[in-house]
């Protein structure tokens, strides 16, 4: 009887076993699927600058003593004040997202809403407040300068004419500097009124649904941006990639150099 009821009962005890194995290993993917979205959720650009924050913070905690991941709640609030003496309210909130965000993506959870977090910032923006200066936009008369002094530098002609056609269609199209290097041949469609340029995806349209940005031919030749774009993408070499073939981070340096 007893070796009736082991040999009946062994087998049950088995696919159990595998069944939970089985159930851990469906949960333990599903773990990785869900961490594998929540980077998905977030641009290559948005998520490197996530982890510049956070090497930051992980700085702080080495010099202390503290453990950076996991952490705690009270471990950001140290943090936050010891930002406070020398960063802008702005820099707080950022870098409180920025913990947040590189938690979730390595599969733990952090109470940003914690009462010592939330009091902490509230106290330091009575204490030091939260204005902060933004930059200045860059006007038509701005633009105008800046491209006479393009016409008027030693630069090579090809550089001139990338540069005039880069600043041209960015302000004319209100384009981030994002949204300008990602720019491809295939997304540029002249047309009898223009040109129109499909924006794959940009800061304020995460979901990637994309959207088509319209821009005339203008009265003057020299600012025009249809125009410069035309003569740009005629001396290119290349059909089937990013038409200024730069970063983001050039776009800026290409402005303050001039």
């Amino acid at each position: 009887l007893t070796l009736k009821l082991i040999l009946y009962i062994f087998p049950i005890i088995n696919g159990y076993r595998k069944y939970m194995n089985e159930l851990i290993t469906d949960v333990k993917n599903l773990e990785l699927e869900t961490i594998k979205n929540l980077k998905n959720s977030k641009s290559l650009n948005t998520l490197r600058a996530y982890q510049s924050d956070y090497n930051d913070f992980s700085l702080f905690c080495s010099k202390n003593g503290f453990q950076a991941m996991p952490t705690q709640p009270k471990i950001i609030a140290l943090y936050i004040t010891h930002l406070s003496t020398f960063s802008k309210y702005s820099t707080l909130k950022r870098r409180l997202a920025s913990i947040s965000i590189l938690h979730k993506t390595k599969g733990h959870y952090i109470d940003t809403k914690h009462p010592i977090i939330m009091e902490n910032l509230m106290g330091i923006k009575r204490t030091n407040g939260s204005n902060q200066k933004g930059k200045k936009p860059l006007l038509i008369n701005d633009l105008k300068i800046l491209i006479k002094v393009i016409d008027e530098s030693k630069e090579k002609d090809k550089r001139k004419i990338r540069d005039k056609a880069l600043l041209l269609i960015g302000f004319a199209g209100g384009f981030r500097r994002s949204e300008l290097v990602n720019i491809e041949y295939d997304d540029v469609e002249f047309v009898s009124e223009g040109v129109k340029i499909f924006v794959k995806k940009s800061k304020t349209d995460q979901s990637g649904e994309g959207m088509i940005k319209a821009i005339p031919y203008f009265e003057n030749k020299n600012f025009c941006p249809v125009k410069a774009l035309k003569k740009w993408i005629k001396i290119i070499d290349f059909k089937n990639s990013k038409i200024f073939n730069i970063s983001d981070k050039n776009v800026a340096l290409i402005i303050k150099k001039y």
